[in-house]
């Protein structure tokens, strides 16, 4: 089982630490229970408070932990997922909590937000996990959707 280390990203790989205000990033990428339907997509309304762009994927390895996923954002594998543009500005302080993303304490948080570019070359944030992975398996075709 691979472990998560303090930097997921490969070495080669450059981009902007989590939640870097470099660049007002406007597009999310929702890979698991914030997917069109999931549970999450419900909750917080984001039918409503996000436009669907585009089925997407992201460079990483996801990993399933029962009842949602994680993504190790790193330089190997991929992740399936669909890309949002945000209609409501407190969207991401709503996503953030539902990821158990704390701003300036990335080791209280189970998830980081990072700035990535997708397959298809859209700039966006995405959520990395940030825990010990413990005995979850790899989801080797990347979809969480189609894990079993």
């Amino acid at each position: 089982v691979e472990q998560p280390t303090a930097n997921p990203v490969d070495a080669d790989e450059a981009r902007a630490p989590p939640n870097s205000p470099a660049l007002p990033v406007e597009r999310v990428f929702f890979y698991g229970t914030l997917q069109r339907g999931g549970r999450y997509w419900r909750t917080l309304e984001l039918g409503r408070r996000a436009r669907f762009v585009r089925i997407d994927w992201i460079r990483g390895r996801l990993f399933d932990f029962g009842d949602y996923p994680g993504a190790l954002l790193c330089g190997r594998g991929w992740v399936h997922g669909e890309v949002f543009e945000r209609r409501d500005p407190r969207l991401l302080a709503d996503v953030d909590a539902v990821e158990d993303f704390h701003e300036g304490d990335p080791a209280s948080s189970e998830y980081l937000r990072y700035r990535v570019t997708t397959r298809s070359g859209l700039t966006l944030w995405a959520y990395g996990y940030n825990r010990p992975l413990g005995t979850a398996p790899r989801i080797a075709t990347g979809r969480w959707r189609r894990r079993r």
